[in-house]
């Protein structure tokens, strides 16, 4: 049986830190891949300032029975004071894929 998956997005300040985050992630099996995107620019509001930011955007893949651990963890690791952490469920993929996924998101035992 197929366990749903689910992405993780998150922005991080830089390429190292957010390398550094995913890594532990995978090593963890809290997620079974991320994606690193650089050259990302944000632009928001915070603490009543206009913010421009370069950023590395990354997205994770992870399953249902493992979300919440993984936001927890990447919560933790992550440099800033509020992070941007979405959860979005796949609603479809390629079977294989997805279960490569669930696979690599189970504990070692």
């Amino acid at each position: 049986m197929r366990e749903d998956v689910l992405l993780l997005l998150s922005n991080f300040p830089g390429a190292d830190t957010a390398r550094k985050a995913v890594r532990l992630l995978v090593e963890e099996r809290l997620i079974a891949c991320g994606n690193l995107i650089t050259g990302v620019e944000s632009i928001y509001e915070w603490k009543g300032a206009i913010e421009n930011a370069s950023e590395v955007t990354v997205i994770a893949k992870t399953t249902a029975s493992r979300a919440d651990e993984a936001v927890e963890r990447l919560r933790a690791l992550h440099p800033y004071e509020l992070p941007e952490i979405l959860v979005i469920p796949v609603t479809t993929g390629l079977p294989a894929y997805l279960e490569w996924v669930g696979a690599q998101c189970r504990p070692r035992r």
